[in-house]
């Protein structure tokens, strides 16, 4: 196993009179004018700002736009014991659970469930709220972009949702059918400049649309619905290199000029299964990870068993790292050292050169990797399948502790001011049986302190 040098793959031209285009770009082609064009034709404001990662009064999943999970300033503790803990998660479906993000001010923590309940703790583990939502059969699995005082979160109902952080109360809900129909929404929301970009799926035909969204009111302002393939990814963005990028389960990363929204290129990875959507794509190289953007690359992994570097500029492959099974973790980057962090189906966590893919480390975490991947200043923070939060040296990879929990740890550990907040699935027996599922205890949300 090992970095390869592949060819990189040509841009695919899916103007509304190429052959390729799409049956939703079709069907959405009055929506689009309505909206103000088709996808490309509109100019969204936009100023750099002093920060890549946008302003300091906004929370993302990942801890930024660039989505590096990356905590430079925070330090994990030698030992830890949790401090609280309590159930969110009771659905056997076994996308990676919502990950805890912190209020910019770092005095809440919203926390939302696969139940459909989104909830509010301080630091200490006080509740200050919950709020029943109308995502009620699989609940969330994307984590929220909290922007001031609000938070804005989209559920598997297909709604999106913008609550007050102080009180619970839902500021708007933009329904399903305001997205064209959304079956659900996976990805968490990215912010900048005053405005929301997110991403729907959809299954007749299995598609997906990027949407940018007015944050004070939820109505649609421009879309672009050429993914295929039910996208769960994040859209990242890059203001260094005017991008934004997503991947999709049809293998593919788009990308698109930022803040322009004209579409620019796709990579394919190597999708050799079964034909879907009556052949407008194959499965084999699902791509389920949120892009990582690195100094002018993006990082993200494939169920083709490869995690790829790809130029943020023209979407060309740099290089590839084969693993031993599929890849559906969040990377994460130290940018200081210049490493990217990842995850494998292979029980591995990976430490590969950035610039080169070379390998640096690999420890066995005994089980699969697909939550995202958090770095602090000296520590990288995984979640097993083997019920166990581990904290491995960056330098090393060796083990410094692990915790024991309930479920299958598949959100990203959240580090803040020495707390460390992740959420866990459910524990469920019989599970890949032909006896009943039955749960066995719910999953829960956790903090975790010092020892000392």
């Amino acid at each position: 196993m090992g970095p390869t040098n592949r060819s990189p793959t040509a841009a695919a031209d899916r103007s509304p009179d190429s052959a390729d285009f799409g049956r939703r770009q079709l069907l959405g082609a009055v929506g689009a004018a309505a909206l103000g064009g088709l996808a490309g034709c509109v100019s969204l404001p936009t100023a750099l700002g002093d920060r890549l990662d946008g302003t300091e009064d906004v929370s993302h999943f990942q801890n930024g736009l660039r989505r590096l999970g990356y905590y430079p300033e925070e330090t994990v503790p030698d030992s830890v014991s949790v401090n609280w803990s309590f159930p969110v998660n009771y659905v056997t479906h076994t996308a990676a659970k919502s990950s805890p993000v912190p209020t910019p001010d770092g005095e809440t923590i919203i926390i939302a469930g696969d139940s459909g309940w989104v909830h509010a703790y301080t630091p200490e583990g006080e509740l200050q709220w919950s709020t029943l939502t109308g995502a009620t059969d699989l609940g969330f699995h994307g984590s929220p972009a909290i922007v001031g005082d609000t938070a804005y979160i989209g559920g598997y109902d297909g709604d999106l949702y913008a609550f007050d952080t102080d009180s619970g109360d839902i500021v708007w809900r933009t329904r399903a059918d305001d997205l064209h129909g959304a079956l659900a929404i996976g990805s968490s929301p990215a912010f900048h400049d005053g405005t929301l970009y997110v991403v729907s799926e959809y299954g007749s035909p299995s598609t997906g649309t990027i949407w940018a969204i007015d944050p004070d009111t939820g109505d649609p302002l421009w879309y672009d619905d050429r993914m295929w393939g039910q996208p769960h990814p994040s859209p990242t963005i890059d203001l260094e290199t005017g991008r934004m990028v997503g991947g999709s389960n049809d293998g593919v990363v788009y990308g698109w000029e930022f803040p322009a929204l004209v579409y620019t290129w796709e990579y394919q990875a190597d999708a050799d299964g079964r034909e879907r959507a009556d052949g407008a794509f194959r499965e084999g190289a699902q791509i389920k990870g949120t892009v990582a953007a690195y100094d002018g690359y993006g990082y993200v992994g494939s169920w083709d068993n490869h995690f790829y570097c790809l130029d943020l500029e023209d979407g060309a492959e740099v290089w590839s790292f084969e693993t031993g099974a599929s890849i559906m973790s969040n990377p994460a980057v130290d940018v200081a050292e210049g490493i990217v962090y990842m995850g494998s189906d292979d029980n591995y966590v990976y430490a590969l050169d950035a610039e080169s893919g070379e390998e640096i480390w690999s420890a066995d975490v005994n089980g699969r990797v697909i939550g995202a991947l958090t770095v602090t200043a000296e520590t990288v923070l995984a979640g097993s399948y083997d019920s166990y939060l581990y904290a491995l040296d960056k330098e090393t990879g060796d083990r410094r502790w692990r915790v024991e929990n309930r479920g299958r740890v598949t959100s990203a550990p959240v580090p803040v001011d020495g707390r460390i907040y992740y959420a866990e699935r459910a524990a469920f027996s019989n599970y890949y049986d032909d006896a009943e599922t039955v749960m066995e205890e719910p999953g829960h949300a956790y903090c975790l302190v010092s020892d000392e």
